[in-house]
């Protein structure tokens, strides 16, 4: 058995595990050792379907030390007029770049791919069995807690008969290669006359997107949908002074409606009054909200799809078709079913970031997980003890009910505060390449009456937000 040290082992290469690291060596001397089960860098993304693409602006995502994009705008699509979203093979091809040429070069960091952590400081090679025991002399890095699920690595929780045809996102540019063989080799028809997508968060949305764009009739598409959801308004996301009212002015409108809301329900019809949330069928209360976040042509799209199921989760499927939780909907042959129900971020229980050896990144900022990291990691290299740490790196609860997110909105207000008044955190905060809205703040002229009448209206209802978040919250 190999034997290493090291100061730091951090266990997954993913968003979280490298906004980490690429923090850390910037600021202290450190060792690190990096483990992950994936050939390449990148976690989840090695894994996602091909036509993925980041929510949020580019701009805000990836590692500190080096940008992701060209920080230009998009001048057709959905996206159009608004700064670009960042594919699913850039991103992955990105991360591939921020190990070979920041990471490894620094000498300071070893990378393990193809590597299961087994516990207590040991990993074994998954393609030659061998194990190798870790001394780790600071802290062990758990960047693998939120457990992200997508439809390639997920099993689907109905049950499926072995003659109907399920597949996930993964495998739909790749399906028309599949029937040409099949039409060539056996004379037969395998195009599907009927597509069902199953699943109402952002993976079916990028699915529905993706067959229209791509020449699907509307009339084809029959799409299961258990909760509607809230959708976050990307206009309202988007980097730099010339976005300042769509972005300042966004949040000065989210403190008043924190501030006045009377319940979680009257918070949402605020939101949506004032443009920052979106529903894609204004007749359907949504249900749900998991920060996903569209752009107004992208719910037009979805909106052209009047083929919508809402009678709950599936429970099974069968030759005859889906049986729900509330009923039977009968299907005809050759319908494709599109399983979309893996979630992004699996429910887990908040816990100290920061516990003795252990280090577990989590939301310190929603939706936020590679600013997180990058910011659990400079308090980790500057601050004396667990205490001091985790009072800088409040856990943010995700929120995976409406009713969950005024607290998760509360935590995020009460990290900010703590952060404002210490002097070396905000400091790095201004010149942290993912913490876009502090540098729109700071780069406003205080001679600039209009922006700064924005700004007054965010401050003053900043203490009222937070005394009804917590009231909204149950606290």
């Amino acid at each position: 058995m190999a034997a290493i040290e090291t100061d730091y082992l951090i266990i997954g290469s993913g968003a979280v595990g490298l906004a980490f690291a690429d923090t850390l060596i910037d600021e202290c001397d450190a060792d690190v050792v990096i483990v992950d089960r994936h050939g390449k860098p990148g976690g989840h993304w090695n894994d996602a379907y091909s036509f993925v693409a980041l929510h949020q602006p580019s701009a805000f995502y990836g590692v500190n030390s080096m940008p992701l994009g060209n920080n230009r705008k998009d001048s057709i699509g959905a996206n159009q007029g608004l700064f670009e979203l960042a594919s699913g093979p850039e991103v992955s091809g990105y991360f591939d770049n921020v190990m070979r040429q920041k990471l490894l070069p620094s000498g300071r960091v070893r990378y393990f791919p193809m590597a299961d952590y087994t516990g207590s400081g040991r990993f074994r090679s998954l393609l030659s069995g061998e194990e190798t025991t870790v001394s780790v002399r600071r802290k062990t890095v758990d960047a693998t807690y939120y457990g992200t699920s997508v439809p390639a690595t997920h099993r689907p929780r109905y049950a499926v008969a072995d003659d109907v045809r399920l597949i996930t996102p993964n495998a739909l540019p790749q399906l028309w290669i599949d029937q040409t063989i099949r039409q060539s080799d056996k004379g037969i028809d395998a195009r599907p006359h009927h597509y069902v997508i199953v699943g109402a968060g952002k993976t079916a949305m990028d699915t529905a997107v993706w067959l229209l764009s791509s020449g699907a009739p509307p009339q084809s598409i029959t799409w299961v949908v258990p909760r509607d959801s809230w959708l976050l308004n990307r206009l309202r996301t988007q980097p730099g002074l010339e976005f300042f009212h769509e972005t300042i002015g966004g949040q000065a409108d989210l403190m008043e409606a924190f501030a006045n809301a009377q319940s979680v329900d009257e918070l949402f019809l605020k939101l949506e009054a004032a443009d920052i949330m979106l529903r894609i069928d204004p007749k359907v209360k949504p249900g749900m909200f998991h920060y996903a976040t569209m752009s107004k042509g992208e719910v037009a799209t979805l909106q052209r799809i009047t083929n919508v199921i809402r009678l709950g989760r599936v429970q099974s499927i069968d030759a005859t078709g889906l049986t729900l939780d509330d009923g039977h909907v009968p299907m005809g042959e050759g319908t494709l079913y599109i399983d979309c129900t893996a979630s992004a971020v699996e429910p887990r229980p908040a816990m100290p970031i920061f516990n003795g050896s252990l280090i577990t990144p989590q939301l310190v900022r929603a939706p936020q997980p590679a600013f997180s990291a990058a910011l659990v990691a400079f308090v980790e290299a500057h601050y004396p003890d667990d205490d001091t740490k985790n009072n800088l790196c409040r856990t943010v609860p995700f929120p995976h009910t409406m009713d969950q997110y005024p607290a998760c909105n509360l935590v995020n207000m009460m990290n900010q505060m703590a952060w404002s008044q210490d002097p070396l955190l905000s400091k790095w905060l201004l010149r942290s390449r993912l913490d876009g809205f502090g540098k729109v703040i700071a780069a406003i002229d205080k001679n600039d009456a209009e922006k700064m009448a924005v700004l007054s209206r965010l401050r003053g209802n900043a203490m009222a937000a937070a005394g009804n978040l917590q009231k909204l919250s149950g606290f």
